[in-house]
């Protein structure tokens, strides 16, 4: 039996949103399918995906991301009408939605998407309970990593 050769991502991981890191205080973490049309799924293996201003929203008790941007491919979709912007269902079970939507309502969490990725033949999207963050945490975060940097420069010298 031959292995299939995988051509790009050997990680599985198809967009990152690092600017969350940078915004929100990210405290926990979800894994969601996503509902996507055919030439999504084209797109995404394409790698036209951009999820850096995404966000979910729960409305009607189902979740949708928004903010994801897929970019059509010219070959795969010359029959279909596009829109890279529109919202896309969230996969969850019940108690998933039920505890971000509490989240949500009583202790006033975002909802971030983070990354997308592959698993096995499936797109996931990695979605964390997030809060804000103001001017002042983000410089204290960055001070916090530019030490840990200092930090291990100093260790590997002496060692």
């Amino acid at each position: 039996m031959k292995k299939k050769n995988t051509k790009s991502n050997q990680s599985g991981t198809i967009a990152l949103n690092k600017k969350a890191r940078h915004e929100y205080f990210l405290e926990d973490k979800l894994e969601a399918g996503i509902s996507l049309q055919g030439w999504e799924v084209k797109s995404i293996r394409a790698g036209k995906v951009n999820i850096a201003d995404s966000y979910v929203i729960i409305q009607n008790g189902e979740a949708y991301l928004l903010g994801a941007t897929i970019q059509p491919l010219k070959e795969a979709s010359s029959h279909v009408i596009c829109d890279p912007d529109r919202s896309r269902k969230l996969l969850l079970n019940k108690r998933e939605l039920n505890r971000l939507l509490g989240a949500r309502e009583q202790k006033g969490y975002s909802i971030v998407a983070t990354a997308m990725y592959w698993k096995k033949c499936w797109v996931k999207v990695e979605i964390y309970l997030a809060k804000g963050k103001q001017n002042q945490d983000k410089r204290d975060t960055i001070k916090d990593r530019d030490w840990q940097r200092q930090k291990e420069r100093l260790m590997k010298h002496k060692s």
